[in-house]
């Protein structure tokens, strides 16, 4: 908005009003790209403490610590009078962000019954796709009036409340119970959450032992995730959180208007595209939710990386040919028109792959003893890379102008080989029955099999809880003749 840059960044409006020559470098600033950065580099370090925290006080009051900060920030970003408010709003909403990423979609993965698993924790992308077209829509109604940006950043302070109040009302998870010795409120909130008629016993006593198990590891968790057992699951947590920023899509999120009016768009025109680029994104991760529990989280990746990819490199074209080699060209309308819709099946390609998937399946793969472990570093990590790439953006869409879009599809292309060949399927698997997906990819199975690890104890038979086999990892593998280990009480035993 014209009158935030003027009061804020003087000088990076100035250069948007008078650059005629380099449409790609027109808001290339690295104090306004700090404005966006710094939430994430806050986020970063509220993660890092976040794993402990939801393990000492539970995943409910974690969302709730997250939700005062979110109100604070709101609270003075709404009224900065300079861009120190500015920044200590920012950081302040980074710390909240940072607690609820931790926390939510452990919540998530933790109540929802196996079986619908996937759709449940979808919810967690959905909403955030509500906000962002929430915030555009307020964004494009308050651009006209001088003071509509301070409606735009102190209106946070409504879903803000709505989520810390919504949170007292709700139970912490039976695994989150269980861990901090609360026994008796576990099985209320296993009740609560499966149905005053369910038989909640079985369950309950399987949490209790795993919980025993975990007690039993004297190592810091921080340790114990660095272990051959569990190389699998720390590079998942790496890799999913690095791989999805790399995809680009927030990038595109932070900067569409800034995008859209870089190649040609008028301010309103800029605003309405991100708009509509929001609601496409809003509506196809309605699709992953319907979709991610029937064929899988393997199909829907492969299936989002291969259209992403695509869409990358026909912008890149597009850009390529419709502003020139120096970026000097005017882009026509039907150019920008083939533009937003490429963007679009991107967006849709995100939606209902990498968006929801990258929290899902980091938030259902790790065992109770280094679940808030993992989750904390694919948390840490996702804000890691997010803070450098959009920190880093506009002076990269400055210097390889079209080239960047290109740079994205290179990462694309990568990430979707790794997961064809490394990422197995996790539907419809009870959480702790998760270890047999390892032990049985073709890859992974020589990390986790054979390690002698006592964290299996009274887990579900895999092929029971998922009714038959299935492809666990690529290539396919016939595992109906693999040993499949069970368990006596004295320890494992081997059945053939």
């Amino acid at each position: 908005m014209g009158p935030f840059l003027m009061k804020f960044f003087p000088e990076v409006f100035r250069k948007a009003s008078e650059v005629k020559t380099n449409m790609y470098c027109k808001f290339d600033s690295q104090i306004l790209t700090a404005f966006t950065s710094s939430l994430y580099i806050a986020g970063l370090a509220s993660s890092l403490v976040a794993s402990r925290l939801t393990a000492a006080v539970g995943r409910k009051n974690t969302i709730v610590l997250g939700g005062c900060t979110f109100l604070a920030g709101a609270a003075i970003n709404g009224g900065a009078a300079n861009i120190a408010m500015l920044l200590l709003g920012r950081i302040l909403l980074g710390f909240g962000v940072g607690f609820t990423n931790q926390a939510t979609p452990l919540y998530l993965s933790e109540v929802a019954p196996p079986k619908w698993r996937g759709a449940f924790s979808t919810g967690f992308q959905f909403f955030i796709g509500v906000g962002v077209v929430a915030a555009n829509c307020i964004n494009f109604g308050m651009a006209k009036h001088s003071w509509g940006w301070r409606f735009s950043l102190g209106l946070a302070v409504v879903p803000a409340a709505i989520m810390t109040t919504g949170a007292l009302f709700i139970s912490d998870t039976p695994s989150s119970l269980v861990e901090r010795g609360r026994v008796e409120q576990a099985r209320k909130s296993l009740t609560r959450v499966r149905g005053i008629n369910s038989n909640v016993d079985a369950e309950l006593a399987d949490l209790l032992k795993f919980n025993e198990m975990a007690k039993d590891a004297k190592k810091e968790p921080f340790l114990t995730i660095f272990e051959r057992q569990y190389r699998p699951h720390l590079v998942m947590s790496i890799a999913i959180p690095f791989f999805q920023q790399l995809t680009g899509i927030n990038i595109i999120a932070f900067y569409a208007p800034v995008i859209f009016q870089s190649i040609g768009f008028g301010s309103n025109s800029a605003l309405i595209a991100a708009i509509v680029l929001g609601l496409v994104n809003l509506g196809s991760i309605l699709v992953s939710t319907v979709m991610v529990d029937r064929h899988g989280r393997r199909f829907l990746f492969i299936i989002g990386g291969i259209q992403m990819f695509i869409c990358q490199v026909a912008v890149t074209v597009v850009l390529a040919v419709s502003t020139g080699i120096s970026g000097t060209k005017h882009i026509s309308k039907g150019h920008g028109i083939l533009l937003l819709v490429l963007m679009c099946i991107y967006a849709a390609g995100f939606g209902w792959s990498w968006g929801p998937l990258s929290w899902l399946v980091p938030s259902e793969i790790f065992p109770m003893k280094i679940r808030p472990t993992g989750q904390s570093i694919n948390v840490a990590v996702n804000f890691a890379t997010t803070f450098v790439l959009s920190q880093t953006f506009l002076s990269m869409l400055c210097h390889f102008k079209f080239g960047t879009f290109l740079f994205y599809a290179g990462w694309i292309a990568l990430m979707t080989v790794f997961v064809v060949f490394f990422l197995p399927e996790t539907k419809g698997i009870p959480l702790d029955s998760m270890y047999q997906v390892w032990e049985r990819h073709w890859y992974w199975g020589r990390f986790v099999r054979g390690s002698g690890s006592t964290q299996h104890f009274g887990a579900p038979d895999l092929e029971q809880d998922r009714g038959g086999g299935g492809d666990q990892g690529f290539p396919s593998a016939d595992f109906s003749k693999a040993p499949r280990r069970s368990w006596t009480a004295t320890g494992p035993a081997v059945v053939i």
